[in-house]
């Protein structure tokens, strides 16, 4: 049965003062974060020496320069493993879902469709030979 017009300016203030309430938790937030940033600079001790200036990594004095080379397969594998872990998060719900009454053959066919995507994109990557480890 649908609503009269009348109550949809109280649906609309409804639905903003929600909104205002998300915004105002957000505010708080970032003014908690930002008191306890300036809380920390103003009670901290500031004495730098030449030792806490220096570059520390795992407790062994630096060697060489800073500047390191990374190949860029390594972030191709990172990239790759962020797609199938994306992959197994949309998973999860669709088995829930496609368990339902009367969603079966609908939930079926999305499914395929987007592991045809993710087919479609490792085929690409291995064409490319992103996949080969050399």
């Amino acid at each position: 049965m649908p609503q009269p017009a009348a109550d949809a300016p109280v649906l609309a203030a409804d639905y903003f003062q929600s909104y205002s309430v998300v915004g105002l938790l957000a505010a708080l937030g970032v003014l908690f974060v930002a008191v306890a940033f300036g809380a920390g600079r103003l009670l901290r001790p500031v004495v730098p020496t030449p030792e806490k200036l220096m570059t520390y990594e795992c407790g062994v004095d630096p060697v060489g320069e800073g500047w390191a080379h990374t190949q860029v397969r390594y972030y191709v594998y990172a990239f790759l493993y962020v797609i199938f872990a994306v992959d197994s998060i949309f998973l999860f719900p669709w088995a829930t879902v496609f368990a339902a009454p009367g969603y079966g053959a609908t939930t079926l066919v999305e499914m395929f469709v987007f592991l045809g995507f993710l087919a479609v994109g490792l085929l690409y990557a291995y064409k490319k030979g992103v996949l080969e480890w050399t």
